[in-house]
C-alpha cells in the first residue's frame, strides 16, 4: 500500500520562533487603576448629578463673594431701615436680614469660607494623619509612644481645648483652622495605625523585608496603595463633618469673629429672628445642608469606585 504523502503550501503555513518576552505576556487587556475608579464612579447618574450640582455650589460660592462685593465688617453698620426684614421675591432672592444686608449675598460669602477652612483642614489632616499612622502602624517602636499621645488627645473635650485655644490665639481664620486640626491629625492617624497593621503582615510584606527593602518604601508601595478607598471613605466623612464643626464653633462666637462671613455666625444671628421671619433661619442652614449631604453622597461613591474589588 502506497504511503501517502503530504505537502504543505508555504503561503498557508509558516515555522513559529520562539520569542522569550512574549512567552512572558498575559493575553489580557491593559488594565488603568484610574481609568477604572472613573468608569465605575459615572456609572451612577444619580451621583453624577449630585457632583454637578455640587461643583456648581462651590465655584458659585468662591466667586458669588467677589462680584457682590459684601463686606461683613461695614454692612453690620449700614443698617438701611427701608431694607431690613424684606422677605423673599424676584428683586430680593433670599430677602434681607436685620440691617438691610441682601441674604443671598452673606449665605454665599459665609459657605465660602466654611468650603475653604474645611478643603484645607482636610487636606493638613489627611497628610499628617496617613503620613505618620502608616509609620506607627510600621514601627512597634514608635507604637507604644504614640498610643500615650492618642490616649491622652482622646480624653480630653474637643470644645474645652477649641474655647481656650480661641481665646488665646484670638477669633480668625488661621486660628480655626488650627483648632480644627490641633487633634484631628491624631484620629486620622490613629485610624491608618489600625489599617496598616492588618496589612503589614502579610506574606508579600515579609518576603520584601526578607529581601531587605527599606520600611518606607514597603509602606509607599506595598501598603499605602491598598489604603486608598479606605483613605477616600475616611475623607468623604471628614469635609462635611468639618463644615459642621465651623459651623458649629462660629455659633458659639469662637470662629471667624466680626471680621469674616461665616454660616455658623449667621445662624447664631438669625436664630433670634425665627419667630416673625423664619427664612433668615433656614436659608442658611439648608445650603449647608445640601453641601454636607453632597460632599458625602460624592465622597462614598469616589470611595467605593476607588475600591479594586468594584472594578469589574
Amino acid at each position: 500500500m502506497e504511503e501517502n504523502s503530504v505537502k504543505y503550501d508555504s503561503d498557508l503555513f509558516e515555522f513559529a520562533s520562539y520569542d522569550k518576552d512574549e512567552s512572558e505576556h498575559i493575553a489580557a487587556p491593559k488594565y488603568s487603576y484610574w481609568k477604572s475608579v472613573w468608569r465605575t464612579f459615572v456609572k451612577d447618574k444619580f451621583t453624577v448629578g449630585v457632583a454637578i450640582l455640587l461643583l456648581i455650589l462651590i465655584l458659585f460660592a468662591l466667586i458669588q463673594p467677589s462680584v457682590s462685593g459684601y463686606d461683613p465688617l461695614i454692612a453690620p453698620n449700614i443698617n438701611n431701615s427701608e431694607m431690613r426684614f424684606i422677605k423673599p421675591c424676584a428683586e430680593h432672592i433670599f430677602g434681607t436680614d436685620n440691617v438691610g444686608n441682601e441674604v443671598f449675598d452673606v449665605v454665599w460669602a459665609g459657605a465660602k469660607n466654611s468650603i475653604i477652612i474645611s478643603f484645607v483642614c482636610t487636606f493638613i489632616t489627611m497628610v499628617l494623619g496617613v503620613v505618620i499612622g502608616a509609620v506607627w502602624g510600621f514601627s512597634k517602636k514608635i507604637d507604644k509612644w504614640m498610643l500615650e499621645v492618642y490616649n491622652v488627645v482622646a480624653n480630653v473635650p474637643f470644645l474645652l481645648l477649641a474655647m481656650i485655644l480661641s481665646y488665646v490665639l484670638g477669633a480668625g481664620m488661621g486660628t480655626l483652622i488650627f483648632v480644627m486640626c490641633v487633634t484631628e491629625w491624631v484620629f486620622v492617624a490613629f485610624f491608618i495605625r489600625t489599617q496598616v497593621m492588618i496589612i503589614r503582615d502579610r506574606e508579600y510584606n515579609l518576603a520584601s523585608k526578607c529581601l531587605g527593602t527599606s520600611n518606607w518604601t514597603m509602606i509607599k508601595n506595598n501598603i499605602l496603595p491598598y489604603l486608598i478607598s479606605v483613605i477616600m471613605t475616611y475623607v468623604s466623612r471628614m469635609v462635611p463633618s468639618l463644615i459642621s464643626y465651623e459651623v458649629f464653633l462660629s455659633y458659639m462666637g469662637l470662629g471667624l469673629g466680626v471680621t469674616k462671613a461665616s454660616l455658623g455666625r449667621m445662624i447664631s444671628i438669625y436664630t433670634s429672628y425665627m419667630n416673625g421671619y423664619p427664612h433668615l433661619f433656614w436659608i442658611p442652614v439648608t445650603v449647608l445642608a445640601i453641601l454636607s449631604i453632597s460632599l458625602y453622597i460624592v465622597g462614598q461613591k469616589l470611595a467605593d469606585a476607588a475600591d479594586p474589588r468594584t472594578h469589574m
